[in-house]
């Protein structure tokens, strides 16, 4: 019953849906924004309207907890950079007891299935699955097609295999890739019994409300989108958009009144 609760409380107008905003770029590729932004940033994705923030345990202790509001605390558990032999590979570098203790509403985890490390990733997931079972917290799996061995990340039928990986293991939302063509991601909602959420799409090209469009329109649970809002000019606006997509109406009039105060800011 205490995970149920917790679930709910990652949709802020509790309608199973979810705008998730990683911002744990910072140990796979460098800082998000200058330590001096830092605040504003994070102000940017709560009151825009973003569901929860993804961060590493010890990120957690750069935010004001007052400034979270409705925003849920997801806490990744999963490492690794670019300056690894094995990009895709991912270790884990925190515990469910851990986000616990630092107030977590859920944790996530990165597996890339297809990697050289597939198996230990596979190992550490059924580990946090465990862990999450016992505290009664969300698991986020974020598990993509990618490695050596993928051919095609986009694939329909490879993408509903990697979600029901997700399911089997014990995950309760799983994040994964848009399929192409973008219609034939209906399948791969069909496929799965637990909310699947999509990545927010290349870094260059395209336009991550039309994405978000598309994801929603094809039966997609959400979106975790980070990249393509830290490196906006604009992030507090652009999550509102999204929000606003993501919850049908809900996010319509914060949409027009963040818009507003940007304009007249």
């Amino acid at each position: 019953m205490r995970k149920a609760l917790r679930l709910r409380r990652l949709s802020r107008p509790r309608d199973d849906k979810y705008l998730f905003v990683p911002l744990d770029h910072s140990v796979s590729d460098g800082p998000v924004v200058p330590r001096d932004r830092w605040n504003g940033l994070v102000d940017a994705v709560v009151v825009g309207g973003a569901d929860g923030i993804i961060v590493h345990k010890g990120r957690v202790r750069t935010i004001d907890p007052a400034a979270l509001g409705g925003c849920a605390l997801v806490v990744h558990l999963s490492a690794g950079t670019a300056h690894m032999a094995d990009t895709n590979a991912k270790v884990l570098v925190g515990d469910v007891e851990e986000a616990v203790r630092l107030g977590a509403d859920a944790v996530s985890v990165h597996v890339n299935i297809g990697s050289d490390t597939e198996g230990r990733q596979l190992t550490d997931f059924g580990v946090v699955a465990k862990a999450c079972d016992y505290w009664n917290l969300p698991l986020i799996a974020m598990v993509y097609p990618r490695g050596p061995r993928i051919v095609d990340p986009n694939a329909p039928a490879l993408l509903a295999h990697v979600v029901n990986i997700a399911v089997d293991l014990g995950a309760d939302i799983v994040k994964t890739n848009l399929a192409l063509p973008a219609e034939r991601m209906a399948e791969v909602v069909a496929s799965c019994p637990i909310p699947v959420i999509v990545a927010g799409g290349p870094a260059t090209g395209g336009s991550p409300v039309a994405h978000a469009r598309t994801a929603m329109a094809v039966g997609c649970a959400g979106l975790a989108v980070g990249r393509r809002v830290f490196t906006s000019p604009t992030p507090m606006t652009l999550v509102a958009e999204l929000a606003s997509i993501v919850h049908e109406d809900p996010g319509a009039d914060l949409v027009r009144a963040v818009t507003g105060v940007v304009a007249s800011s």
